[in-house]
């Protein structure tokens, strides 16, 4: 026999890399929480009309606010005033989602 002695030779490099790789994703779970909280606090401003509607929500989309201008509201065209609050509420998501995407794109899926 040539002086084999079973088992498995070299590892994975110990407990050393093991440990390296742990602290790595502890780290950026640290970091992905800190940008969650981040975008909880980014106020977003969606528009339409020329600001006759103005909805206010965070990063993450929660709507925390709308203000409609007296001058938007005509009560025998109330359709026209729906659609200024879906557009508004359309335009702050795409600022949310841009703000999403620059805050969370580096997480990749661990993001979602």
């Amino acid at each position: 026999m040539s002086g084999y002695r079973g088992g498995f030779g070299g590892g994975f490099g110990g407990g050393n890399q093991m440990q390296s790789l742990m602290r790595q994703a502890q780290k950026m779970q640290e970091e992905m929480q800190k940008a969650q909280a981040e975008l909880e606090e980014t106020e977003v401003i969606g528009e339409s009309g020329g600001g006759l509607v103005k909805v206010t929500m965070n990063a993450k989309k929660t709507v925390t606010g709308i203000t409609i201008n007296e001058n938007a509201v005509d009560i025998e065209d109330l359709t026209m005033l729906e659609d200024l609050i879906v557009a508004a509420l359309n335009n702050g998501y795409e600022k949310a989602d841009k703000i999403y995407q620059e805050k969370m794109g580096a997480f990749g899926a661990m993001g979602i």
